[in-house]
């Protein structure tokens, strides 16, 4: 993580954000750290409830207070500390500097108003052009990304559009002013793999025009293999390995990324075999366990991993990791079990 300055576009900095519950604190994320470099696509990879969307709501300060809190930590866009920003700040900034692309477009989109009304509302919140300027540029981005009949489909409400069809709106929005980061919250969720492709090659390619930086989110490895720069997995709130998705893939040095590895089909397989899921689940959150989270899942632990949590270290040129047998690992001196 340790980049040129002047090729960070955001910078998250021990983000720490807690929901007070009548059971306990639930530390959702705790103690992220991570940057974002321009026109690259960072790949955010765990289980659910990992922490994953909690992160980026973090980043846009959509967190619902109560029970929610981002209680430490900064979150730099340009040098700026988004925590920082008033109320006026932030409605300028959402939706303009950074965008999110949510997780159910159905439950996103208004279904009483139009889907050209929706787009146009979000050029209009954010630019100092009329109505007939904002149906132009609304029609051009609903074309942009696809939509067949345009000007029917303008005036179509969510339940008349099929789902592929419904985020490819929502993409609209979010492009809607051009901005510097893209966030894709489990983008393809619900639809089908053809669909699915299309969504994310349509991404890929907003993202060289516009020369945008993305942040996806999503439980699916082969969507990172193909589109991410750079991965960071997580696991109870946690960053437990960080680096290129080359080295993420081959060269995994936490017994959780080798898990995620092993849960997914392989074309390039020589033989047939079964997935092998993580055994156990995830912790409370509540109440995490003393020493490593994930020792208690871990075919690697030791009896040191029940007294130490490992930090997330630099093993080497950019790769970060959080267990005590990282340099086993990276060696080669501890044989992956299958």
């Amino acid at each position: 993580m340790d980049l040129q300055q002047n090729n960070k576009i955001l910078e998250v900095k021990n983000l720490k954000t807690y929901f007070f519950t009548d059971g306990g604190v639930v530390k959702a994320v705790d103690g992220v750290s991570f940057d974002l470099n321009v026109m690259e696509t960072l790949g955010i990879v765990g289980e659910t409830g990992s922490g994953k969307s909690v992160t980026a709501l973090s980043i846009l300060r959509l967190i619902k207070q109560p029970p929610g809190k981002i209680v430490e930590g900064e979150i730099l866009f340009k040098g700026r500390n988004i925590l920082d920003m008033n109320i006026k700040e932030l409605q300028d900034f959402r939706g303009n500097r950074i965008s999110m692309i949510f997780q159910d477009p159905m439950t996103s989109l208004n279904p009483v108003f139009t889907i050209g009304n929706q787009i146009m509302e979000a050029i209009i919140a954010h630019r100092n052009v009329d109505k007939k300027t904002a149906k132009q540029e609304s029609l051009k981005l609903l074309e942009m990304v696809g939509i067949p009949d345009l000007k029917r489909r303008f005036n179509s409400y969510p339940h008349e559009f099929s789902g592929g069809m419904r985020q490819r709106a929502m993409i609209a929005m979010a492009i809607a002013n051009s901005p510097n980061i893209l966030i894709a919250d489990e983008p393809t969720t619900a639809l089908d793999v053809t669909i699915q492709a299309q969504i994310l090659e349509l991404m890929h390619e907003l993202k060289e025009k516009t020369k945008s930086s993305i942040i996806i989110i999503t439980h699916d490895l082969g969507v990172v293999a193909k589109y991410a720069d750079r991965v960071m997995v997580m696991y109870a709130g946690k960053t437990v390995e960080f680096s290129d998705v080359d080295t993420i893939f081959y060269k995994p040095c936490h017994p959780y990324t080798l898990g995620l590895m092993k849960s997914i089909t392989r074309l390039d397989e020589a033989k047939r075999e079964h997935l092998k899921p993580i055994e156990g689940n995830p912790p409370s959150l509540i109440d995490l366990p003393r020493g490593c989270i994930f020792r208690v899942r871990c075919k690697y632990a030791i009896d040191k991993c029940k007294n130490i949590l490992p930090p997330l270290l630099e093993i080497e040129k950019g790769h970060f990791t959080s267990c005590i047998r990282a340099e086993e690992f990276l060696s080669g001196s501890l044989k992956r079990k299958k």
